[in-house]
């Protein structure tokens, strides 16, 4: 406050000599000009009385001395207003307050300095929209007024500054249009309108600023297409246009500018071919058409282009090859970057005529073929970027002799066979990325003579061995990723004297050992990945010093001991440690990291409580504790874990409960208690997890019924329910779960009918499983609409009634059980590829793959007239007795007969003993003959009547070997 007091009796003092005459007017402005900033660093302590104001910090005067001409007070520092009193500063022609903090409006008082020649205010805050005033300043020649908070449109006045030959108001929050007036400023030289907000056309009177040498206006909304009178800036030679939303084609006309040096398009959406008439442009140092739309082929020829050091044409989709002439051997080009077409053929040598060449992208196309020896050609290349194509055969030996690399990426090709050696050769290497190739061999040792390296990326090939034990003399390493190789043997120990490491990923290989006692030393690692190998052992207790670790994978190895080591950082944001052999509690230091996400400790030996300090991680997202041997019950801090989306604590054993509070946490999505010990009934705020997926709460203790909110769980996929003992009928409300996937509710006691209301949930696919119950009633005929059912058990229980013909559209089913019901008759045809097994315990179920319905009923009747059988047996056996009786008795009489014919003939002596021979001789060969034939027997008998011999037959037709395998059947 004193302060203050000062200032205001000492510009009274003032006040009073500049009445006396002691003092210039323009001094006495300047100290009102002085009391609106603020000067933290006392830059403005010389502005006194004390001095003449010529002396004063950043005031130029008058050849005279009694007016200020000028005033510099650039980066010094100050915050504040600007004061309207430099209104009265009527003499001034140079204002520069650029790059400070001031804020607040630019007043429209500045307007009135009519001598004004240069006003500097950008890279500051102000704010509010460009004064119109602005308009008056005749005289101005500059006006840099950017990187400010400056919004609204450009004021159209702008078209008054005639003198104007310098206009940059980039960096701000400009919107609408350029205005039209622009063109009057014909002695413009530079115009950047570069990171605001502009939209619509570029106006084709900017070809009034005919002395334009400079204009940018990237970064904008730009549309429509570049005007045609762009063509008569003669002197332009910088053109940058980039990050807008211009369209069509490159205009031609662009190859009339022949002093352009800069042309940048990319980010547009120009489409078409690059017009060659760009060849003409031979000043062009400097050329970037990326993330466009262009296509066909490159047109454009170095051997034309002699000054041009820059081309970029990534980003399109441009195809074929690189032009046969495009570089000559006194070529100016050092990058050429193409990265993202559709460019094609092998590497192309044309290349390696641009000995300039210092960066040489041609990622992400569709070039294959070998990597050409003569690259070391290029002798000054210093980044060369091939990666995401189809190269093949090896790594070439002579990249070693490109003593200038620095980046080589090759990932993602088909590069076989080793890294040479010669690869160490490469002092100024410092990232070497070969990932998703298909190398093998071993990582030689020679590559830790690159000690410049920073980043090794050999993810996804096949090397083998160990990895080099000298990895302790790349000091500069920042970056080790050798995931997924057939690495093997331990980790070498020197590794830990890379102190600047700080990622290292070594998962997925054969390695095998413990961590080194010298990971203590790596005080920088944030990230590391042994997951998937074979290490083991407890964890070197010197871990705990390691404090910014945030991300640790050990899962899947042999690891044992405590996870204490692993608490050291309060940083952590994941620690997965699954299946290894961890033992003992918890830590309680876990809950300092508080940004920890993901915690998974799942398979292991681990016992104890779940830490009441759990409670503070509310950045918990993933916690899975499941096959531990965890005690005791959830700890109900765990409910401020409001972002935890999945929950897995299965195959411990956890007792109580399950909390009700468990439907205060919104974003579970997984949420798994299986198998544990808990008891009570399913808690009914679980309907209040409305984006839960998965609710297992199988083989725990549970009983009564399932709470009606199930059926809010409207996301739900998977519900298991499985071996407890829940009893009652499955709730109606089940049916508004409609994304259901997969139902289980086998090995309880429910009872009445299936709900025909599942009939609804028709995106069942995995399972519905009702076994083990004590379901009555009939099968709801609404089951056929799971079309997408893949397996179907609602074995063991007291169904009855048939299977509805319904279930016979279910062809999606590979998995079938009706097992021990009441049900019966007839399946539905589509089920006889289903084994016996499926319908077993079904007494009354026929059809195939059972027996036939009618086999069936014929088997019913046997069974059920036991007395009617032995009636038609008795009858057979009695039948077959008469039967025999009257042949027996027809037998006696034929016989008979014949010895009285017999006696008559001997009786009448030879009368027609020939002829009776003859016809005996005749009968004989036919019965011969019919014999052979298996006709029948023939037996004569002598008529009694007329006393003539008959032949009868007796029907028994059958052949010799039937008469031999003929058995009696009763």
């Amino acid at each position: 406050m004193g302060s203050i007091q000062m200032s205001h009796i000492m510009l009274f003092f003032v006040t009073l000599a500049v009445a006396l005459g002691g003092i210039s007017t323009d001094s006495f402005w300047l100290l009102r000009i002085k009391q609106e900033l603020v000067d933290p660093t006392g830059i403005l302590e010389n502005w006194s009385a004390r001095a003449h104001m010529c002396s004063w910090h950043g005031v130029t005067c008058s050849d005279d001395q009694k007016h200020v001409v000028g005033l510099n007070l650039s980066s010094s520092g100050l915050s504040g207003s600007i004061s309207r009193d430099f209104l009265n500063l009527t003499s001034l022609e140079t204002l520069d307050l650029s790059s400070n903090s001031l804020s607040g409006l630019i007043p429209a008082e500045l307007g009135q300095l009519q001598n004004l020649r240069i006003l500097l205010l950008y890279s500051n805050s102000f704010s509010g929209k460009i004064p119109p005033e602005i308009g008056f300043l005749n005289k101005l020649q500059v006006l840099r007024i950017g990187d400010n908070l400056l919004w609204g449109e450009i004021p159209p006045h702008i078209g008054n500054l005639t003198e104007l030959r310098e206009l940059a108001i980039a960096y701000c929050q400009l919107n609408g249009s350029i205005p039209v007036e622009i063109g009057n400023l014909k002695h413009l030289t530079s115009l950047d309108l570069q990171m605001n907000k502009l939209s619509g056309l570029i106006p084709e009177a900017i070809h009034g600023c005919e002395e334009l040498q400079k204009f940018a206006a990237s970064n904008n909304m730009l549309e429509g297409t570049i005007p045609s009178s762009i063509v008569l800036l003669k002197s332009l030679q910088i053109l940058n246009l980039a990050n807008n939303s211009l369209s069509g084609s490159i205009p031609v006309e662009l190859s009339h500018l022949f002093n352009l040096r800069y042309l940048n398009l990319l980010g547009n959406i120009f489409d078409g071919e690059i017009p060659s008439e760009l060849n003409k442009l031979a000043q062009l140092e400097e050329l970037d058409l990326s993330k466009n739309n262009l296509s066909g082929s490159i047109s454009l020829l170095n051997t034309q282009l002699k000054n041009l050091e820059t081309l970029v044409l990534s980003d399109n989709a441009f195809t074929g090859s690189i032009p046969i002439k495009f570089c000559l051997n006194n070529s100016s080009l050092q990058q050429l970057i193409l990265a993202r077409n559709k460019l094609s053929g092998e590497f192309p040598l044309e290349l390696l005529r641009c000995s300039s060449l210092q960066q040489l992208d041609l990622s992400d196309n569709s070039f294959k073929g070998e990597l050409p020896r003569s690259l070391d050609k290029l002798e000054e290349l210093t980044d060369l970027l091939l990666n995401n194509n189809s190269f093949t055969g090896s790594f070439p030996p002579e990249i070693g002799n490109l003593s200038k690399l620095e980046n080589l990426f090759l990932f993602d090709n088909m590069i076989t066979g080793k890294i040479p050696v010669e690869i160490g050769k490469l002092q100024s290497l410092r990232a070497i990325y070969l990932y998703d190739n298909q190398m093998s061999g071993s990582i030689p040792r020679e590559l830790t003579n690159c000690s410049g390296l920073t980043e090794i990326d050999f993810f996804g090939n096949h090397f083998s061995g160990s990895i080099p034990e000298t990895m302790g003399k790349l000091k500069n390493l920042v970056i080790l990723q050798l995931r997924q190789n057939d690495l093997s043997g331990p980790i070498p120990a020197s590794l830990g004297y890379c102190k600047r490491l700080q990622q290292i990923a070594l998962a997925d290989n054969k390695l095998s050992g413990s961590v080194p006692l010298t990971f203590r030393f790596l005080s920088e690692l944030y990230l590391i990945t042994l997951y998937n190998n074979s290490f083991k052992g407890p964890l070197p207790p010197s871990l705990f010093q390691l404090k910014k670790l945030r991300i640790i994978n050990f899962s899947h190895n042999k690891f044992s001991g405590s996870i204490y080591p692993l608490t050291g950082s309060n940083s952590l944001t994941a620690l997965d440690l699954t299946n290894n052999s961890f033992s003992g509690p918890i830590p309680s230091e876990l809950a300092m990291s508080r940004n920890l996400s993901r915690l998974r400790l799942a398979h292991n030996h681990l016992t104890g409580n779940i830490p009441s300090e759990f409670g503070k991680l509310t950045e918990l997202n993933f916690l899975d504790l499941s096959f531990n041997s965890f005690t005791g019950q959830i700890a109900p801090q765990l409910s401020k874990c409001a972002k935890l989306a999945h929950l897995l604590l299965s195959n411990n054993e956890l007792t109580g409960t399950i909390p009700f509070w468990l439907g205060s946490l919104q974003e579970i999505g997984e949420l798994d208690l299986s198998s544990n010990n808990f008891n009570g009934t399913v808690p009914a705020e679980i309907g209040n997890c409305s984006k839960l997926l998965k609710l297992s709460l199988r083989g725990n203790n549970l009983s009564g019924k399932i709470p009606p909110e199930i059926g809010n769980l409207t996301a739900l996929n998977v519900l298991n329910l499985q071996r407890n003992s829940l009893s009652g009928n499955i709730p109606s409300t089940i049916q508004q779960c409609k994304k259901l996937y997969e139902l289980r509710l086998s090995e309880n006691f429910f009872t009445g009918s299936i709900p025909a209301d599942l009939g609804r949930l028709t995106e069942l696919q995995v399972i519905l499983d009702l076994s083990k119950n004590n379901f009555s009633g009939e099968i709801p005929p609404s089951l056929g609409s799971l079309l997408k059912l893949e397996r179907l058990n609602i074995s063991y229980n007291q169904l009855q009634g048939q299977v509805p013909a319904s279930l016979g559209k279910l062809t999606s089913l590979h998995v079938l059980n009706l097992s021990n019901n009441h049900l019966q008759g007839q399946l539905p045809l589509t089920f006889s590829g289903f084994p016996l097994s499926s319908f077993l315990g079904n007494a009354k179920l026929c059809g195939p793959p059972l027996l036939s319905c009618s086999e069936l009923s014929g088997q019913k009747v046997k069974r059920l007239s036991n007395t009617a059988v032995v009636v038609i047996i008795t009858a057979i056996l009695f039948t077959s007795a008469v039967i025999c009786l009257i042949m027996l008795y027809i037998m006696l009489r034929i016989w008979l007969n014949w010895r009285q014919v017999s006696i008559s003939n001997s009786d009448n002596g030879n009368n027609g003993s020939d002829q009776q021979k003859r016809e005996e001789e005749k009968l004989v060969y036919e019965d011969d003959h019919k014999r052979r034939n298996g006709e029948f027997w023939r037996v004569t008998v002598p008529s009694q009547s007329q006393g003539e011999v008959q032949n009868h037959i007796l029907h028994f037709k059958m052949d010799s070997k039937a008469m031999n395998n003929t058995r009696v059947r009763v």
